[in-house]
Formats: structure tokens, sequence, C-alpha cells
């Protein structure tokens, strides 16, 4: 799938930390405990002894996008440019996620461009978005557009433009069983959504890196 995602998504859902109300440790391994039990597995053997702690920490690690807010990440920024207001593409930002559906893992490659207005962000500040809105539950479509959304309202920029190309372990570990498809998403933001040709430019930069 290749879409273009026009509809903005809610400042509050991009721009805020996430309001968060989390349950204590204990509460945690009790719930892991019970799947473990709906596996059909004995969660008092010896292997699965530790593994809701385990479980609780590698959880703490692979959604800590909710403690962090993205803005915050942007808001450094370098006017000292020489001038320079074309393209800037930061390509091959591999990430991983997981689906808000079925809470299996995402894993993908992102690819963000923007055109700046007199200032820029630091590289790395893209890549850490990237990975803010990736360490939470999510869909595609909406990290796409919560990626463009805020470098959009915090930079200000002339334009925004991400693609996406993620695999989706809910289709190739459950369902249909598809390994090795491949989901394609995309937004345009500014000039990049009012001009074709610009759209094709930033296209053409990230297709032409991976030859």
């Amino acid at each position: 799938m290749d879409a273009v995602l026009k509809k903005p998504m809610p400042k509050s859902d991009y721009l805020d930390k996430p309001s968060t109300n989390r349950p204590d440790q204990a509460e945690v391994e009790s719930a892991v405990r019970t799947l473990l039990r709906w596996t059909g597995d004995d969660p008092d053997r010896e292997g699965l002894i530790d593994t809701p702690k385990r479980v609780a920490k590698a959880f703490l690690e692979m959604f800590n996008g909710y403690d962090m807010c993205p803005a915050e990440e942007l808001g450094r920024t370098f006017e000292e440019v020489a001038g320079y207001d074309d393209l800037v593409l930061v390509r091959d930002i591999q990430f991983h996620s997981h689906c808000e559906h079925h809470m299996v893992p995402i894993i993908g490659t992102a690819h963000v461009g923007y055109l700046p207005e007199g200032k820029v962000v630091g590289l790395s500040k893209i890549a850490r978005v990237v990975d803010i809105f990736a360490h939470r539950l999510q869909t595609q479509e909406a990290m796409t557009a919560q990626i463009a959304n805020v470098i959009q309202d915090v930079l200000n920029p002339r334009g925004v433009a991400v693609m996406i190309e993620a695999e989706h372990m809910c289709m190739a570990m459950r369902g249909i069983r598809k390994q090795g498809s491949t989901t394609l998403t995309s937004t345009f933001t500014g000039v990049f959504k009012d001009s074709p040709e610009e759209q094709l430019r930033f296209l053409t930069m990230v297709r032409h890196g991976n030859k």
C-alpha cells in the first residue's frame, strides 16, 4: 500500500507527552503470569520464573516513547547555515515499533526530508523523533503523519516529506502469514504537498540511495 496521508493528527497526539497511569510492578508481573498461563505453559517452571520481571523491564525500554516529548527534541535549531534553503533528507532511519492491534513488532525504515526556512535542526534529532513515535503502540499510517506534523509545527519549514517502509509481524506471524510483505506510507506538507515535482524529487533521492 502506498498512501498519501492528508488529514493532520490532533496536536495533543504528538506535541505533548501522552498521559500515562501505569500499574505498579506487582500488577505488571501478575498480568504477565496470566498471559503465560493463557499460552498453556506453566509460569512456575524454571525457565519462566523470572519472565514476568524481564517482560516488565523490556516493556519499559520498548515503550519509552510515552515518557518523551518529540517537540522538545526539535527545540534547538541552528540559523548559521550559509543561506542553505534546499532539501535536507535523513534517509534509512531504522526503527522497531509495535502494532496497537496485536502488540507484535513492526520493523522498518523511515525517510524524512524538509525544506528549511532560515533554520535547521540537528540531524540526530530527526532520528530521535522517529524513535519516540516508534516506541509507542502504533499504526504505520498514524506514525507517518505524526512525524511530519510535529516537524512542520515546531520547525515551521516550507514543507516536510516522510516515507516509511515496514514489515508487520501481525501479517507475517498470524492471520494471512505472508512473510516479507512490505507496507509503504508517505505524507507531505507545505511545498511538498502542493508540488508533485518536489514529491518526485524527494522520492527519487530516497530511492537513489537504495540502489
